[in-house]
């Protein structure tokens, strides 16, 4: 039997379907429609486009698997997180998505924390109103185009809305809904209270499952668009950080991953959840039943590396760059990099705050700006490592993932700035991967995500972190802390 996991990203929907024993047999991907962008801090896309790119991608991952093909024995989603989908009582969507990266919200965030107040809010959601959730864009429509909020029967995320067309069924898992603002994060329900403050009935939100749970089966019409057989099992799936932690073992209390993408994101599970007064990191539910993460953002991680590049590097390749970059010591001679391009979420929740380079002396070569990066990136993310340890949410084992993984140099930075030992993967496959394990747990192949993960992920590299390393980025880190107070004061 094979599994299907299907990933409903911002720039396209990318599926896999992977063996018995969590080995990938095939995988495509299909692109959406770049987002529309009205104003600025507006981005909207279409819900239709990503139902055609998900029948696309669904039907490339079946043919790219060698023959003789296996039937698909359950299927689970991931995907973008915290868009609004409303949805009719026909179930026809009523106006295109807001998603993750709309921040026009703002005014319905100050609302919601006047309504309910800060501290009740951290209390009931383990989470401050941000732009970014679900439930703030809902308030937007409300107030800016009532006429649409007035024939709303139904809100769903993103990837919840492709399971709603594939099956007909309206769910969501815990770990998604953890990023709607809606959820009781420690109970794992949904939170009466917030809905009424935000006079949303409850009877709009889809049922909640936990990750593994089967929700809901193909459809008879959706098995004759994609092939797949009605009646396949449809595993409730999460979020893109949750189906992602899955894909890299991240299960258990004490594992973290740190993962640079075009964004940065350190990810811990957790026991029990935990509640930072000042909001400062992301509570929600994990895919794994009865366990928690917390999770810290930098807005421009890869994004700082690949601006410089083609900024002041267009005709070097990442390689040539890196390259370059190992010939500088460790704490860059001085040379700082704080990435605040796009402002910055973990711990400063400042979207106004921008970046800079500190410290530049005659001393400093191109490749000293190229190191720089590297380390002012690391920096922002060793901002959430203290946390953890100011809440005493405890790390044992370090995995790396995306571009931070790939380069040597960013992996020997990393280790030495976080002081710890660091892992990589012998095969990242993102959260369709972890979606298709998912599913198998659902479907009763494997009895839970620790056997799953124990028979699909290898670890290729374990990297000790050099003392002197540690002793250097001590220093460079203490410096790099002065930045950000500085930078405030010119905003």
């Amino acid at each position: 039997m094979w599994f299907m996991g299907i990933d409903v990203g911002t720039g396209g929907t990318r599926v896999v379907v992977v063996d018995a024993a969590g080995k990938l047999m095939g995988a495509a991907s299909s692109d959406h429609a770049p987002f529309r962008a009205e104003h600025p801090g507006w981005a909207e896309q279409d819900p239709e486009d990503w139902w055609r790119a998900t029948l696309e991608a669904i039907h490339g991952a079946v043919a790219a698997a060698p023959d003789p093909k296996d039937r698909i024995a359950a299927l689970a989603l991931t995907g973008q997180m915290h868009g609004a989908v409303l949805l009719d009582e026909n179930g026809a969507v009523l106006r295109p998505s807001l998603i993750w990266c709309d921040t026009r919200t703002q005014p319905e965030c100050d609302w919601l924390t006047e309504k309910i107040g800060y501290d009740k809010l951290i209390e009931l959601t383990c989470n401050p109103a941000l732009p970014n959730f679900t439930l703030t864009k809902v308030l937007w429509v409300k107030t800016h185009q009532p006429e649409i909020f007035a024939r709303t029967r139904h809100i769903m995320c993103p990837k919840d809305y492709v399971r709603y067309r594939l099956t007909g069924e309206f769910a969501i898992d815990v770990q998604e809904a953890s990023g709607t603002l809606l959820l009781d994060v420690a109970h794992r329900r949904w939170s009466r209270e917030v809905a009424e403050a935000a006079g949303i009935p409850e009877s709009w939100l889809p049922r909640v499952y936990e990750s593994p749970e089967v929700c809901a089966r193909i459809s008879e019409e959706a098995g004759g668009l994609t092939g797949l057989e009605a009646g396949t099992p449809v595993a409730a799936g999460a979020g893109d950080q949750g189906a992602g932690a899955v894909g890299m073992g991240i299960l258990q209390p004490g594992s973290v991953s740190a993962t640079i993408g075009t964004s940065g994101v350190v990810f811990a599970a957790t026991a029990q959840p935990t509640k930072d007064s000042k909001g400062r990191v992301h509570t929600f539910c994990h895919a794994v039943p009865g366990v928690w993460h917390v999770m810290g953002v930098t807005q421009s991680a890869g994004l700082s590396l690949s601006w410089l590049k083609e900024t002041f590097f267009g005709g070097q390749s990442y390689e040539a760059l890196n390259q370059a970059a190992t010939a500088i010591t460790p704490g860059c001679d001085g040379l700082l990099w704080a990435p605040y391009l796009l402002g910055e979420r973990t711990p400063h929740l400042d979207p106004e705050v921008r970046a800079a380079f500190a410290g530049i002396g005659a001393q400093h070569a191109a490749a000293h700006f190229v190191r720089a990066v590297l380390e002012g990136v690391a920096y922002s993310l060793e901002d959430t490592f203290a946390l953890f340890r100011e809440l005493a949410i405890p790390v044992s084992g370090i995995r790396l993932g995306g571009g931070g993984a790939r380069g040597a140099l960013w992996r020997r930075i990393q280790a030495g700035i976080y002081a710890h030992p660091v892992e990589v993967l012998a095969a990242e496959e993102g959260g369709a991967f972890g979606c298709a394990l998912l599913a198998g747990v659902g479907a009763g192949h494997w009895a839970d995500l620790d056997q799953a993960c124990a028979q699909s992920i290898q670890v290729a590299e374990r990297m000790e972190p050099d003392p002197a390393d540690v002793a250097a980025y001590k220093t460079g880190y203490a410096r790099w802390r002065k930045l950000y107070p500085a930078l405030r004061e010119l905003e």
